[in-house]
């Protein structure tokens, strides 16, 4: 056994053993190499690893924490993989939900949105200002789809940091990443045609198969390890699929992110079969470690992956500015832009080609992914503390959600409704399941600063799971 094996086994026993608790900080490299008597750079290996089999968390300038710890969900039986549902109705209930969030009196563990003080309102207003002492008749016109050159090549630059060779031309602005997910949509699919989505999925795809009168085929989702590709392959198999709508980093609501390995052989066995990917990826930003997870775009070869993003969940939501890089159908998607929303507000592409241009977007990311995760891990400590050990808790080094399983007998929709009594929300698991296999789920926002105010929103959360118990 190597040297830096040997760090590992004996840093993970010790973890296993509460001898290290959640939060706790490691002592730091050059500390680890004097108390073990191994090199630095053993060390260092020890400590990567460890960080990528999710044992330990780094924090930039601070060094390595014990990270919190996954619980073992539930995953659906063998026959629940692969889902079908000839007609989708969910829209009425995510309505009600939604609209509950909007109360500033309620606690918004139930939100979708991160919390808006995280973002840099002032430098955005400033960009706003600057943008409308400057902008012309011919403004609108320049920002017809695809869309503000400006901000196509600086997302187009983005790309190419990751080693992506994705042109301007390619990237369609849109209002937002729900119409750049819903024109692609329709892009490649006709009334009735059968879609892939991921089990639990993110409601927004269940609401645009409804909207859009298309069938949808479900494909169970694992907690920690995302998409089931051999069930995806049976159905691919089975079904007409038009289309796969999938959130390869960060899902919403389980938190997972794809390996780079799945990644490739999702986009390898849907190009096998001509089937489209519609990439959801506006949680792209908001990771934990240090590098960023590609999208699975990364290893399309043939123009068939649409990879769908936006400001909204990691700059500024107001602003409703979001884009798809659209491979071979960037120009049907800007005509039905054209047919629909016209195009994207030309004051909000400005401004944000703007602020972009300062430099300042990396540094704000930087503070952003710090604060999602030191309260997510506060979040995360509470609800172990305070909630009964029958509940589980799924965490994910990524976003700000946890997706935490309840009892099978007890209904999260029950639940929501008694907390949202008590000024409490919560999103229910029948939100992400056309087929309601999740009602004993429910998603948790952590994104905002922990303070004596959600804290006793946790406490009564939990009382009220154990009155139902």
């Amino acid at each position: 056994m190597n040297k830096y094996e040997t760090l590992v086994d004996r840093l993970r026993e010790q973890i296993a053993a509460n001898i290290w608790q959640v939060g706790d900080k490691l002592p730091s490299l050059r500390e680890q190499a004097v108390y073990s008597g191994m090199s630095l750079m053993t060390v260092m290996h020890a400590y990567q690893i460890l960080e990528s089999q999710g044992w330990i968390i780094s924090r930039p300038q601070s060094g390595y924490y014990i990270a919190p710890k996954a619980g073992f969900l539930t995953t659906p039986a063998t026959h629940q993989q692969v889902q079908p549902a000839e007609q989708v109705d969910i829209n009425a209930f995510i309505f009600d939900v939604l609209q509950a969030s909007r109360d500033q009196s309620i606690v918004p563990f139930g939100s979708a949105f991160p919390d808006p003080s995280l973002f840099p309102r002032q430098q955005l207003a400033r960009s706003l200002t600057t943008v409308a002492r400057t902008m012309t008749p011919l403004s609108a016109v320049d920002n017809l789809p695809p869309g503000n050159e400006d901000l196509r090549n600086t997302i187009a630059k983005r790309y190419a940091l990751q080693g992506m060779q994705i042109s301007p031309e390619e990237i369609v602005i849109t209002a937002g990443a729900m119409e750049s997910l819903n024109l692609s949509l329709q892009a490649v699919t006709e009334p009735g045609d059968w879609v892939i989505v991921e089990n639990p999925a993110f409601y927004g795809a269940l609401q645009a198969l409804e909207r859009l009168k298309l069938k949808a085929v479900a494909i169970a989702t694992h907690p920690q390890f995302g998409i089931d590709l051999d069930a995806l392959e049976n159905a691919l198999a089975a079904y007409p699929v038009k289309a796969c709508w999938v959130m390869t980093n960060s899902q919403n609501p389980l938190g997972c992110t794809l390996s780079d390995e799945k990644k490739r052989q999702l986009v390898a066995l849907l190009q096998q079969y001509r089937v489209h990917l519609i990439e959801d990826d506006v949680y792209s930003e908001l990771y934990f470690g240090a590098d960023k997870p590609l999208p699975a775009k990364a290893y399309d070869r043939l123009g068939m992956a649409m990879h769908c993003s936006s400001f909204s969940k990691n700059l500024v939501a107001g602003f409703r500015v979001g884009w798809v890089a659209a491979g071979e159908m960037a120009g049907k998607i800007q005509r039905l832009q054209l047919m629909t929303t016209l195009s994207t507000s030309a004051p909000m592409q400005l401004a944000l080609a703007n602020y972009l241009a300062t430099r300042s977007y990396d540094r704000h990311l930087r503070r952003l992914r710090r604060l999602l995760e030191q309260r997510k891990n506060s979040a995360w400590q509470s609800l172990h503390a305070h909630l009964p050990p029958a509940a589980r808790i799924n965490y994910s080094h990524s976003g700000y959600f946890l997706w935490i399983e309840l009892p099978a007998h007890i209904s999260a929709t029950e639940l929501y409704h008694r907390a949202l009594r008590q000024k409490i929300s919560i999103a229910p698991g029948k939100m992400f399941s056309a087929g309601g296999q999740y009602n004993n789920y429910f998603r948790f926002n952590t994104s905002y600063a922990w303070d004596e105010r959600y804290e006793r929103a946790v406490i009564a959360l939990a009382d009220i799971i154990k009155q139902m118990l």
